[in-house]
């Protein structure tokens, strides 16, 4: 390994990428134990799935806390350095979707266990599995987690988490939980738990008080959303895919609870409340551009960005928007034009500097 956590860490500040925080630098020693671990060759597994062969995962991490305070960040940083080429960082709830879709493939094949092959798939070739927000809040993810994490386990897979909810607050008041809470000894026993207990919220910081409203949308309207992506993200990301109700809604570019795409990629296809909520449920910041006059002649559309805006604001996301026109001119004749009305002012509100994400 070329340099240390703690070096990562001050490159990153020296460049003005981030600023000194007591609470992430507490937590610069647990990234590097696992850095070091992670370096050396695993032993020489005779089983995938075998207690005796397989190799022991390197202890992983549990970081939660508040909204934007550096716990996705960090993970990238530790997932950048880590020093391996089997390793993987997937959005929790994709992740999910992933395991229901695998767990109905394996049971046509008429298995009697479906989740093992869908658990082997996954663990093949793989030591690291990065998981950003973590949460449940289905009563089938609660009752599959349990299985497939042990699986994971057993295969030697170091697993590190992030989530705004410490394990024991998982699932909370969910039906069933008491079938639920064996999966929480179980991350509590293979992973060390943290709290990031930052007390700025840095996403706040970057974006509250800033331009997030940018008309029209031109190359300098482009410049400025890149600038931002820049900002929050560090640059980078890589396309989300979301599985709702057997199909899938691409965000193109996602990192650090941030996602980017263009309106036609979310209100171009016929996609509708249940679509927008898994949006808004996934990130903390949607970045949508070039967003078009809208009419009757594209009132499909403009009834999906109306759905969109909704499900962004009743979950108090941040948004940032390059567009034709200030959110009053965007749709000025037609069916729907007094609803639009409530969305132009939801547009406006979204912009104000105490305008937050909730958890």
């Amino acid at each position: 390994m070329d340099s240390s956590f703690q070096d990562i860490y001050a490159r990153r500040i020296e460049t003005g990428g981030l600023q000194p925080d007591p609470a992430q630098q507490a937590l610069i020693p647990g990234f590097q134990r696992m850095l070091d671990a992670l370096a050396a060759p695993p032993p020489r597994a005779r089983g995938l799935f075998s207690r005796r062969a397989a190799p022991e995962p390197v202890r992983g991490l549990y970081l939660w806390g508040g909204v934007g305070r550096g716990k996705s960040m960090l993970m990238d940083m530790f997932f950048e350095a880590a020093p391996l080429a089997g390793k993987r960082r997937v959005h929790f709830h994709a992740f999910m979707q992933e395991i229901h879709a695998g767990i109905a493939r394996a049971r046509k094949t008429g298995t009697d266990d479906a989740i093992r092959p869908v658990a082997e798939e996954i663990a093949d070739g793989l030591r690291l599995l990065c998981f950003d927000e973590m949460q449940i809040t289905d009563i089938t993810d609660a009752m599959i987690v349990g299985r497939l994490f042990e699986k994971l386990f057993e295969a030697g897979v170091t697993v590190v988490a992030t989530s705004n909810r410490p394990p024991s607050d998982l699932y909370k008041n969910g039906l069933n939980r008491q079938l639920f809470t064996p999966f929480i000894a179980l991350l509590e026993e293979r992973l060390e738990i943290h709290e990031l207990a930052a007390e700025r919220d840095y996403r706040q910081d970057r974006i509250g008080g800033t331009q997030v409203y940018f008309h029209p949308a031109d190359k300098a309207a482009r410049m400025a959303v890149d600038s931002l992506w820049e900002e929050l993200t560090g640059g980078g990301g890589a396309p989300l895919t979301l599985r709702i109700k057997g199909r899938d809604v691409v965000l193109a570019q996602a990192a650090s609870g941030v996602a980017r795409c263009d309106f036609w990629d979310l209100c171009g296809r016929p996609l509708g409340a249940a679509d927008y909520l898994a949006v808004a449920e996934a990130v903390r910041v949607l970045m949508l551009e070039n967003v078009p006059l809208l009419s009757s002649e594209n009132y499909n559309e403009a009834r999906r960005f109306v759905t969109l805006v909704d499900a962004l604001y009743e979950a108090r996301r941040q948004v940032v928007i390059s567009a034709a026109a200030p959110p009053e001119d965007l749709y000025v004749e037609g069916e729907g034009l007094f609803e639009f009305e409530r969305t132009a002012s939801r547009l406006r509100e979204m912009q104000s500097e105490g305008w937050g994400t909730g958890d």
